[in-house]
């Protein structure tokens, strides 16, 4: 055990193992063995405990990572997932696909010169340590109120808001138009980044803390909104966005050209054992052709490491600008190098060829101009430079947006900005439609589960004042049962499925 903080002098920065590229390229297997006692213990006393904690600054869920860190490296470990679970409702899952050389250890202060803490690999253990340990415990809320929320998706941002109210003794039904839990996180994250079973036994653990979930369940299709709200006090909306972007360019129509989340679902679903007549024909299987990606996000990311386990010929990646300037986890960026993906920087497609079928992207040359308003550097096309790239499997990662929203709940009174995400009012979380609140990427577009788990518990907590408010505004009325209702002042006329609060029982 680390006697000890401030080690990050004497100490290098050491990750937990990693799987030699060869090796980890023939299954979909974690590409990371989890860290010993010791050595986490050793890597986490490498913090310099710094007054201003840059780390848990950075963090969407502010994480108190200094105190959680101190308690590893003393070996305090139960500790440390009391501290670390208080803030995050799903610590092992951000602790495998956060992008942290974005986030905390973007910033940690030690960060030049000495390599940052590895912040992630920490969290990782402590919570799958808490697993293994029993330590990990569902929902069990100190009283029950009759008052129930309805949940519109399953993925991080509904599951985090489920665990905090349950937690407040509210009946919570989630309802998802797939057939699992998890959202992106079961059909739109490979499971080398994070395995099925890691998302199963969380679903597992809200059923058994009283969350209920209604499964292949469309709002707009099953139910309305409206119908939504008539059966709950409050209702909130937190689907995600996955209606992907693309890009209009000639030969679109051609076969085997197809969008990133087809690609993935396809995957993941194989992975799980479904059956998938479109991977089993060969139009959404990599095996044996070369593929290019179009993106340079971390859902890009997904889709070459992913081609490369199926067994891809060639694996290229093009972007437009260069690695300075990706979005994507450079991280990741690396991971792919090492399993033999080629980046294509500072280059753009152009057209795709072919006649029946794609079998070649036609691509231009990019500089990076002037910077724009937002302060990127403007790609412009390099005169001359079009280039046929061979591609027999082509696939768009260019992003998502929300689907068409509000058509899609029912709700045509439903508030949308002009982005296309639920408007609401971002100091009570609150829709334009009473009890109707959202969270995550329906209303912040496209981002990290980091803050999908924010963005859910920040709902959870306007949806419990809310509801208490409501109850307190209950106007009092008298019991005409007893004298007349004469003797009756100051009784709050109950309302049946809002107003009462029992204590649980056991």
């Amino acid at each position: 055990m680390a006697e000890s903080l401030l080690k990050f002098i004497e100490i290098a920065q050491e990750h937990p193992q990693k799987r030699a590229a060869g090796q980890r390229t023939a299954d979909f297997q974690e590409i990371y063995q989890n860290y010993l006692l010791p050595n986490a213990a050793e890597q986490a006393a490498r913090c310099s405990q710094c007054g201003v904690p840059f780390c848990q600054i950075h963090c969407p869920l502010h994480n108190n990572i200094p105190d959680w860190l101190k308690m590893t490296a003393e070996g305090r470990l139960e500790e440390a997932y009391e501290i670390s679970s208080a803030t995050n409702n799903m610590p092992e899952i951000c602790g495998r696909i956060c992008p942290q050389d974005r986030l905390c250890e973007g910033n940690c202060v030690i960060e030049k010169g000495f390599e940052s803490v590895t912040i992630g690999s920490i969290e990782r253990y402590i919570t799958d340590t808490a697993w293994d340990q029993g330590w990990v415990q569902p929902p069990k809320p100190r009283q029950e109120r009759d008052q129930s929320v309805g949940i519109v998706g399953a993925g991080p941002g509904g599951m985090a808001a489920a665990e905090e109210l349950r937690r407040l003794g509210y009946q919570v039904v989630i309802y998802d138009r797939y057939d699992r839990v998890g959202g992106l996180l079961i059909y739109g994250i490979p499971s080398f980044k994070l395995e099925k079973e890691i998302v199963q036994r969380r679903a597992d653990l809200l059923k058994e803390g009283g969350v209920r979930f209604e499964l292949n369940f469309e709002v707009g299709r099953d139910a309305s909104l409206q119908e939504l709200r008539d059966r709950h006090a409050a209702v909130l909306i937190a689907t995600g966005v996955y209606k992907a972007r693309d890009a209009a360019l000639p030969g679109v129509g051609l076969g085997n050209i197809i969008q990133s989340m087809t690609f993935l679902t396809a995957s993941n679903r194989k992975g799980l054992g479904d059956a998938v007549p479109e991977f089993e024909s060969g139009a959404l299987d990599a095996k044996g052709k070369h593929v290019v990606v179009l993106g340079g996000g971390d859902t890009a990311m997904d889709c070459v490491r992913t081609a490369v386990r199926q067994g891809a010929k060639s694996v290229k990646c093009l972007y437009r600008r260069d690695l300075e300037n990706m979005p994507g986890s450079m991280r990741e960026v690396q991971h792919a190098q090492e399993e033999g993906v080629e980046f294509v920087w500072l280059t753009a497609p152009e057209a795709y060829l072919g006649d029946d079928v794609v079998r070649g992207v036609r691509a231009v040359r990019i500089r990076l101009g002037a910077p724009d308003a937002t302060g990127r550097q403007t790609p412009e096309i390099v005169g001359g430079s079009a280039h046929e790239i061979k591609a027999n499997l082509v696939i768009k990662a260019l992003g998502f947006d929300p689907e068409d929203l509000p058509t899609l709940f029912g709700e045509p009174g439903l508030s949308v900005t002009g982005w296309g995400t639920v408007g609401i009012d971002f100091r009570s979380r609150m829709t334009n439609l009473d009890g109707v609140f959202a969270a995550g990427d329906i209303v912040r577009g496209a981002s990290l589960v980091v803050w999908a788990v924010r963005d859910g518990r920040d709902a959870a907590a306007s949806i419990h004042s809310h509801l208490q408010e409501k109850l307190a505004d209950e106007p009092i009325e008298p019991d005409s049962s007893k004298n007349g209702g004469s003797n009756d002042k100051g009784k709050k006329k109950q309302t049946p499925g809002r107003r009462r609060v029992r204590q649980s029982v056991g």
